[in-house]
């Protein structure tokens, strides 16, 4: 079989940041998809799965409601390496296009303080499976040490 372009993706080298992990034509439009790198691949431990879930919960919630891109996002959601999420634009960006909304949707939850968004029973179909302590925490560590500071070897994948 064909390798996938996102295993060719050298993961000893990858640095946290935003990266554009493909873009697809869909109907006539282009669609990006963006790599939201959280961890370093197989050099720092993985997110916790009920973290990852409930950034899932807090910044799909947040990037559907956000004035300016909420017609764009079609989709965010974990990876399964549980190092970072995708997020899926309608439209042809580049990781800087972004980065102002990356750096609102991880404050938001950075501060979140309350019942997570289709967090119960009837909504979710893992309810249990959340840690706002943890996501909190992994997503101001994520604003703080990459998103404050980007630089272009946090938007480019490495050779």
């Amino acid at each position: 079989m064909k390798t996938i372009p996102s295993f060719t993706i050298n993961h000893e080298r990858l640095l946290r940041g935003i990266y554009v992990s493909r873009k697809d034509e869909v109907g006539g439009e282009v669609v990006t998809t963006f790599d939201i790198r959280m961890k370093e691949p197989n050099r720092e431990p993985a997110l916790h799965p009920g973290a990852l879930h409930t950034i899932e919960h807090l910044a799909a919630t947040y990037l559907r409601n956000d004035p300016e891109w909420a017609g764009r996002i079609i989709y965010w959601g974990p990876m399964g390496c549980l190092t970072g999420n995708y997020l899926l634009l309608r439209g042809d960006y580049e990781p800087a296009d972004i980065v102002g909304l990356m750096r609102r949707t991880f404050a938001f939850i950075a501060g979140f303080d309350g019942e997570v968004p289709g967090a119960a029973p009837r909504d979710c179909g893992n309810y249990l499976l959340h840690d706002l302590p943890m996501a909190r925490l992994e997503a101001r560590k994520y604003l703080d040490e990459v998103l404050g500071c980007i630089k272009a070897e946090n938007m480019k994948y490495p050779e």
